[in-house]
């Protein structure tokens, strides 16, 4: 089997990585830091300037009309650079369920501001005491025409910034979900500040009788609703993010014990020390093959239920290990908030919260092996 990479993709992976390794820098971010800030919208600029921001937009749009899988290496570039960009929001919760299940007047009228970097998209899939995002509290009752929106969802990043917000929910009338696209400045719509432990920017979202027009239902409701094929795509992509924070992680471990000295030797030629960096590598490798298996079926339309599954699995179980072993490997050093490794370390437990842990993964599989042999 061939595994290389197409053209698009490479010339994707390597703008990306030339954007963020010449902006998403330590010094950079560290620079944020200190001004209070913490979305990169500068970075995330030039990104929209070279055209990643629509990558998997329609040409007709002014996107580069690129497939899912190109876009995985987008985001292992986002996570390497531990970059403090919208693009998981942007692009994943908002213009790739608009390019596979919008309508031609939705796309028209969110995309080219998003495409440009002028406008940004978000998702709200999280709800206060669930794990699960496609059972959804919240519900959508039919209301002339429209409907009108109730309940609490929790953790949206992005979303005081966003022209839109894809809220799921189920059906108050009927069995089945639905994906809404509601404006956060509506009326009966309440942003509440958040803390997240990466720091990321989020809000905790109370929506009381929002009303939303049909216009602004995006693909069908009820059993045919897209909140499952967006859940599936969010859910890949916080992996990919994963694997390349975890990635970096592993390359800062490595250098800093290949260069730290003990007894007269480096702390890379410890036997304890090469073991742990060993495992870790072989974490880092299966959460970038599973991510990138999970990346592919989807891309190519294909079940991957259990894909994304196992690389959420991947993602919070050996993410966990793979930043507890470069902290412990870099003794202080590695809680020192002038030394970059503190930020892969947030990051990684960012998404790991967000997808739930390993435990959680391996018990949603379980339940799945389970119905599918009943």
């Amino acid at each position: 089997m061939d595994f290389t990479l197409s053209p698009d993709a490479e010339a994707l992976r390597d703008l990306a990585t030339e954007i963020l390794d010449d902006l998403s820098t330590p010094d950079h971010l560290g620079a944020l830091a200190r001004d209070g800030r913490w979305w990169d919208l500068e970075t995330h600029g030039r990104l929209a300037d070279a055209g990643l921001v629509g990558a998997v937009v329609p040409e007709a749009l002014g996107g580069a009309g690129l497939g899912y899988l190109d876009l995985h290496h987008v985001l292992l570039a986002v996570g390497a650079n531990v970059a403090q960009v919208p693009l998981w929001e942007d692009v994943v919760l908002g213009a790739l369920p608009l390019v596979r299940h919008g309508s031609p007047d939705q796309q028209q009228r969110l995309l080219a501001g998003l495409v440009a970097g002028n406008s940004h998209l978000t998702g709200a899939l999280l709800e206060p005491g669930s794990s699960d995002p496609l059972r959804p509290a919240t519900t959508a009752t039919p209301v002339g025409g429209g409907w009108e929106v109730t309940g609490t969802k929790t953790q949206v990043t992005l979303a005081s910034e966003a022209t839109r917000v894809l809220v799921t929910a189920r059906l108050a009338d009927r069995p089945g979900t639905a994906v809404l696209l509601v404006d956060p400045t509506a009326h009966g719509v309440t942003l509440e500040d958040q803390e997240t432990v990466a720091g990321r920017p989020a809000s905790r979202m109370t929506l009381e009788g929002v009303r939303v027009g049909a216009e602004d239902v995006l693909g069908a409701v009820g059993d045919d609703s897209p909140l499952e094929d967006v859940v599936l795509h969010a859910s890949a992509a916080l992996t990919a993010i994963a694997a390349g924070v975890a990635g970096r992680a592993l390359r800062l471990a490595a250098s800093y014990t290949s260069g730290r000295e003990q007894f007269g030797q480096p702390l890379a030629t410890f036997q304890a020390v090469r073991q742990r960096l060993a495992d870790a590598y072989i974490d880092v490798e299966a959460m970038r093959l599973t991510s990138l298996q999970a990346a592919w079926r989807l891309d190519a339309d294909l079940d991957a239920h259990d894909a994304v599954q196992v690389a959420k699995f991947w993602a919070g179980d050996a993410g966990h290990r793979v930043v507890h072993t470069a902290q412990h490997v870099h003794g202080g050093m590695g809680i020192d908030l002038d030394y970059e490794l503190h930020r892969c370390y947030r990051m990684a437990k960012w998404v790991e919260f967000t997808l739930g842990s390993g435990n959680q993964q391996l018990r949603r599989i379980g339940r799945r092996l389970a119905e599918q042999t009943a």
